[in-house]
């Protein structure tokens, strides 16, 4: 899955992911498509607030994104802006839905950005806690 002009999708494991704070701040409106991926090959692990990915033996989650027709340029710049500290590489993705291989954008961490601890799973939403039950409605005779 490669766009125009040899254009790569990224893959977003954190807070660019649908949901996430940064999401509609960095890629509403320059998206085309958002699809479920995941990374083999890479840790995930907890930063202040956002994690950061480095090679290593484990599989993370997250989305593949392709930049809105016309929009690539602009997007790359948004993004590695966003993820300054990071180095961006070509990785092989593999998509949720057909489990096809996608060469993608990955940011990944540079050591000056290492701290933290590993996220079990590699999943940035698996560390939400998990939605409390709401009361039972008084119940009426």
């Amino acid at each position: 899955m490669t766009g125009p002009s040899g254009e790569l999708p990224f893959f977003v494991y954190g807070t660019l992911r649908p949901g996430e704070y940064n999401h509609d701040r960095f890629l509403r409106g320059r998206t085309a498509a958002e699809e479920p991926a995941r990374l083999t090959g890479a840790l995930l692990y907890e930063g202040p607030g956002y994690p950061y990915l480095v090679r290593g033996e484990g599989r993370v989650a997250g989305e593949l994104i392709s930049a809105a027709p016309g929009g690539y340029a602009r997007l790359l710049d948004v993004l590695d802006r966003l993820e300054h500290g990071y180095e961006r590489q070509v990785c092989e993705v593999v998509r949720a839905r057909d489990g096809a291989r996608v060469r993608a954008w990955v940011y990944v961490a540079t050591p000056a950005v290492r701290l933290g601890e590993p996220i079990a799973g590699g999943d940035w939403l698996s560390r939400r806690p998990a939605p409390r039950p709401l009361p039972d409605a008084p119940r009426t005779p």
